[in-house]
């Protein structure tokens, strides 16, 4: 049973009703954005290098992509019919990135997933098999989501069979950020709700940390969805004052200054705006695995970029705006508003962004819209 939306599907999918977070503080001195690329087909990550190259993917198409000074794009990788392509990284004249195609309707067998590498030729290798590591281990598979057992059967019965009442981790991957250091790739997958850690040499996989469930008291007034389309019932009364406890969904992830590994968060269920703001940054230890709350109260964090200072640039997918935390992650404000901001990468005093990251999206990987329908675009904003 497929237990988590979608990041496209959820605009379309009902969310349950929750207050909103707290608001963060915002400038009217905002920087520009200048254009670098547009017409791209749902533009979900990015990459910088020192000489500002820029490759983006355009995930639900299956393409990685070059961006040239003049805003044209080359295809530089193009994956199968109906794989989404994600994840890219750039470490010394070699690409990273990863591909997948769901499990399908529940069927494990179905599931693919792979961490790959394009070298300054234009070869292409493929370094590690992450469904397979899945389908063997599935790292969430002890942890508990949905109600506990506090809450009887008898109440549950009332409960709509989609989100799960409660369940386990189930076999799903859907690899989504990647970063790489000292021979190592981490990989913020989606699906498993963990960062893996791939040696680039052998390829072997292990589970590093998987991102804790966070629970959500239900409120009177909370609407459940019960399908894909928007349908929704109010929550049966008993589950009232109950806690239910969503799957953290990683998404990306990225080294910091101090050494520990930052990962943007998304909170599991409906993403949408009326769902509040539950999404977080973790800080991970790449030692030992240690997963810390960093910051929280964000509305569909999906990428994040990390300042030479330690500041972070949270790119709020759903909140129309880039945050900026301070290191320390003490103070937050809006670095700029921008609409459907998805992934952000720093480099040399400059932010890069893409944005309109869903505008004309497919409802997933494989179903894409005419070309003209795309307007995802790449931006550059200085940041002071």
């Amino acid at each position: 049973m497929k237990t988590k939306f979608p990041i496209a599907a959820c605009i379309a999918a009902a969310a349950l009703v929750l207050p909103a977070g707290p608001a963060v503080a915002g400038s009217s001195d905002q920087p520009t954005p200048r254009t670098r690329a547009e017409g791209l087909a749902t533009p979900l990550s990015l990459a910088v290098d020192a000489e500002e190259s820029i490759l983006v993917t355009q995930n639900f198409a299956g393409l990685l992509s070059r961006v040239h000074d003049d805003g044209t794009t080359t295809t530089l990788y193009q994956g199968k019919e109906g794989w989404d392509v994600g994840g890219v990284e750039m470490r010394h004249g070699t690409t990273y990135f990863v591909e997948s195609i769901g499990a399908g309707v529940g069927i494990p067998e179905n599931l693919q997933g792979h961490l790959k590498s394009i070298d300054e030729d234009g070869d292409v290798r493929t370094i590690a098999d992450l469904a397979r590591y899945e389908r063997k281990h599935n790292p969430d598979g002890d942890q508990h989501y949905g109600f506990s057992d506090d809450v009887s059967d008898k109440c549950l019965e009332g409960w709509p069979e989609f989100p799960p009442a409660r369940y386990k981790g189930t076999v799903d991957s859907h690899p989504y950020g990647v970063a790489v250091k000292g021979g190592k790739a981490y990989v913020a997958d989606a699906g498993a709700n963990a960062i893996l850690e791939v040696d680039l040499e052998s390829g072997d996989i292990s589970t590093l940390a998987v991102l804790p469930p966070r629970p959500v008291k239900i409120q009177a007034e909370t609407l459940v969805p019960v399908d894909m389309e928007g349908n929704t019932m109010p929550v049966p009364e008993c589950v009232v004052g109950e806690r239910y406890a969503f799957e953290f969904v990683p998404t990306d992830v990225e080294f910091g200054p101090d050494g520990r590994l930052y990962v943007t968060s998304l909170p599991g269920g409906p993403e949408d705006p009326s769902l509040g703001a539950r999404g977080a940054v973790f800080r991970v230890d790449p030692w030992d695995g240690d997963v810390h709350l960093w910051a929280d109260d964000i509305l569909t964090p999906t990428g994040l970029a990390i300042a030479d200072n330690g500041d972070i640039y949270v790119a709020s997918l759903f909140g129309g705006n880039i945050l900026k935390l301070s290191c320390w992650g003490d103070h937050r404000s809006e670095f700029v508003t921008v609409n459907q901001p998805a992934a952000v990468e720093f480099q040399a005093g400059h932010l890069f962004a893409t944005v309109d990251a869903l505008s004309g999206a497919p409802a997933g990987p494989g179903a894409a819209p005419p070309a003209e329908q795309f307007n995802g675009k790449v931006v550059r904003i200085h940041v002071d």
